[in-house]
């Protein structure tokens, strides 16, 4: 009788620590499982957290002009686009710089056509950060001209360390902060406006 006792008690206890090391691996699983969620959940809204373009230009007081305009040109949808595309983007002080007059006259409704084309002389298809654009700067004796959207070209180069951009007016812009990264290009601030012909 003592032996039988002893030997339930012995499979009792066999399966108490057979079910506790069952509920161990269970519980282990299900943690494994709800990391490997998070995980996922976190990479998902940090690839969901770098916004396009428009949603940099946005969240950055210093182009709120810049904002009025891609909205009043109906650009909203190009530029969050896929991309890559490259934008040289003029700050509200760049716009300042502008005759009087010039911004509003622009924002209005029948100069669509025309505002359209002066934001899109500012972006270039692909992704060219600060360093690709010295470097071909560099290796083009100095001077290296882009294709821009709208068809027209800027020439790009060095003055002092800094990326100087040359209209197709001989009007020039200089790049004040460069390699402002957005989902779908790079954004680099310019200090003025620069015009196609």
């Amino acid at each position: 009788m003592k032996i039988l006792k002893t030997f339930t008690v012995l499979a009792v206890a066999g399966l108490f620590f057979a079910s506790c090391g069952e509920a161990k691996k269970n519980t282990e699983e299900v943690v494994e499982t709800e990391v490997a969620e998070a995980s996922e959940e976190m990479a998902m809204s940090e690839v969901q957290e770098t916004p396009t373009i428009v949603g940099v230009a946005a969240g950055n007081e210093n182009f709120s002009t810049l904002v009025a305009a891609v909205k009043a040109a109906d650009l909203v949808d190009a530029l969050n686009g896929e991309g890559p595309l490259t934008v040289f983007a003029p700050t509200n002080a760049a716009f300042a710089k502008l005759p009087e007059g010039t911004v509003a006259t622009l924002l209005m409704p029948e100069n669509k056509s025309t505002l359209a084309g002066i934001l899109t002389y500012h972006v270039v298809a692909g992704k060219f950060e600060a360093a690709a654009v010295i470097d071909a700067i560099n290796s083009n004796e100095g001077k290296f001209t882009v294709d821009t959207l709208n068809g027209g070209q800027i020439t790009l180069s060095l003055n002092d360390g800094n990326v100087i951009l040359t209209d197709a007016n001989g009007g020039t812009s200089t790049v004040v902060i460069a390699d402002v990264a957005a989902s779908n290009g790079v954004i680099h601030a310019i200090d003025s406006v620069v015009m196609p012909k």
